[in-house]
């Protein structure tokens, strides 16, 4: 699953979580007391879970979480029943968590390396991270990394998403978004659960976020009008997390021959200095041009590997969903209705490529222009640095 304003790294980690509480509910009593313990705290939110329209009954609600949570009903009925998306339980319930976030995790990467420090676990094999829910515990797996000599990172996941195990709360976490960001998390859940091709993950995530993005728009443009302000936010927010990916990319791969490049062991001073070149090169370049203040952030963040390892950005080349959303003149139903026909492909990405081969996409005019996500970087939202 993929959520607008969330990176990468929260969602693998949310799915690594998730998988741990199914096995700890699964496995024998011999199970590591961290994976019980993640499987417990799943199930305590799970039971937290309340109708969202019963929560809209109390007479003490604040007026920005009420607004909050009658925008996320109107989003869920409008996938339903503008896009004709199939209808999920998710996103009617809510769970009010008390605390800033729903979980942290805790990351590590070589000193003199460019390089992640990997767990194991069940089922999902490496992951780059590993999750709590405490921060404590989280920092107390850092502190413990950092003695071993690795560069740490500890930060705060504000999303949570049980793949279709059960019905996902909106947690009060998420309300501090955007309400753009919202509606883009329960459009694109409600894609998976209209069409998802089995073995075909990276299939299935390009296409729920390409429908994410454009069914994004379809609601503001239908709420607000062509000239929809929330449209313009997107676009500009859009535009730098494409300008912050380019950058951080470049950076970290320059880094990356800068140590190999270096004798063993590296000074910390000079470590230091090339953090601080790269911090001063987006000041000075990147800064200038941004739109929006997402970013501004990462120039006094104290960076590490594990930090940049963390702002490395990660690209959904969305191109063939938009020639195809071009080539049925932006119907979306007629989109959809031909992303169902490859539900029993083998390779869907394949057969979407031949099919476009053999079909022109719609010549593009000012009514019919070709969709402008082409591609989908998933970004640290709003750049926060670690907790």
């Amino acid at each position: 699953m993929v959520f607008l304003g969330f990176n990468k790294s929260s969602k693998l980690f949310l799915i690594s979580l998730f998988t741990h509480a199914i096995s700890a509910m699964c496995l024998t009593s011999c199970l590591p007391s961290y994976l019980v313990k993640s499987g417990y705290n799943q199930m305590q939110i799970l039971n937290a879970r309340e109708p969202i329209k019963d929560v809209l009954k109390r007479n003490d609600l604040p007026p920005e979480q009420r607004r909050k949570l009658e925008f996320a009903l109107e989003v869920r009925e409008f996938a339903e029943k503008n896009l004709k998306l199939n209808a999920t339980e998710n996103y009617k319930t809510y769970v009010d968590l008390k605390r800033p976030y729903v979980s942290w995790i805790a990351s590590a990467a070589k000193k003199d390396e460019l390089t992640t420090h990997t767990y194991w676990y069940p089922i999902v094999g490496n992951l780059p991270y590993k999750g709590f829910f405490t921060k404590e515990e989280a920092e107390a797996e850092a502190a413990n990394l950092a003695s071993d000599g690795y560069d740490t990172m500890v930060r705060g996941v504000t999303a949570y998403s049980t793949l279709g195990w059960f019905d996902d709360p909106l947690l009060s976490s998420m309300l501090d978004y955007e309400d753009h960001g919202i509606a883009n998390v329960i459009i694109h859940e409600s894609t998976h659960a209209t069409l998802y091709i089995k073995s075909q993950a990276e299939f299935n995530e390009r296409l729920a976020t390409f429908v994410g993005n454009i069914g994004t728009e379809i609601f503001y443009r239908n709420r607000e009008g062509a000239n929809s302000p929330t449209l313009k936010q997107i676009a500009d927010e859009n535009a730098d997390e494409n300008e912050f990916s380019k950058f951080i990319s470049e950076k970290n791969k320059n880094l990356k021959e800068w140590y190999l490049s270096q004798k063993k062991p590296i000074e910390e001073p000079a470590r230091q200095g090339q953090f601080e070149l790269i911090q001063k090169q987006f000041t000075d370049n990147v800064a200038p041009r941004l739109k929006t203040k997402s970013y501004l952030r990462f120039s006094k963040a104290k960076l590490n590997n594990a930090i940049l390892l963390y702002y490395q950005t990660y690209d959904y080349d969305l191109s063939d969903f938009a020639k195809l959303y071009s080539y049925f003149k932006q119907d979306f139903i007629e989109f959809i209705k031909y992303c169902r026909t490859l539900e029993k492909s083998s390779d869907p990405n394949q057969e979407l490529k031949n099919f476009l081969l053999n079909h022109q996409p719609a010549p593009q005019t000012a009514t019919n222009p070709m969709p402008t996500i082409l591609k989908s970087t998933t970004a640290p939202s709003h750049a926060d640095p670690p907790q």
